[in-house]
């Protein structure tokens, strides 16, 4: 299975990378699970003039990207939560591909904040973004309040005891990939 972790954020010392780097490195030690990854820090598009529907419709810089968002199985979005929603350079990202790219595939929403929400209402409307794009949402989210206080800068877990719901959150998703690819 090949699921893609996009990473939403792209200021620098991102929050929200922490927790997506702790999930990819939870996601490629299961046995079968391979991640791509995808960084907005790296690949923030210019605003959107024309949805990319084939491959020679897209720049030559951006093909490999283009290639992999149709070729995987699954997309798990970490976004933080800007001004009560997501992040609108990863909107923007996800604006470049049909819905052909995102049709029947698992949807892993995963928010973070400094606050005490982490993110829950970026979540709500991740959920929503999902299902308009034909995605399979998974019901189970994992949404991370304090996130500077439970991830250092590398991805690893300061707080123990959030790990429960890092693996229920990893459980459900494949759970739901796993169904979806029977």
């Amino acid at each position: 299975m090949h699921l893609t972790i996009i990473a939403g954020s792209p200021r620098q010392g991102s929050i929200s990378k922490r927790v997506a780097l702790h999930l990819r490195s939870k996601l490629e030690a299961i046995p079968g699970v391979e991640t791509g990854w995808v960084n907005m820090q790296e690949h923030a598009l210019p605003p959107i003039q024309e949805v990319w529907k084939r491959e020679e419709d897209v720049p030559a810089s951006h093909r490999a990207l283009f290639g992999m968002m149709h070729a995987t199985d699954g997309f798990v979005i970490v976004s933080p939560e800007y001004n009560g929603g997501y992040s609108a350079t990863m909107k923007n990202f996800m604006d470049h591909f049909t819905k052909q790219a995102y049709l029947r595939k698992p949807w892993g929403v995963v928010t973070s904040s400094t606050g005490a929400m982490g993110g829950m209402r970026a979540s709500q409307q991740l959920l929503l973004l999902g299902a308009g794009l034909f995605a399979i949402p998974c019901p189970r989210m994992l949404v991370t309040p304090h996130a500077d206080k439970k991830f250092d800068e590398d991805g690893r877990l300061l707080e123990a005891s959030f790990e429960s719901a890092v693996q229920t959150f990893i459980e459900e998703y494949l759970w739901l990939a796993g169904k979806l690819m029977e």
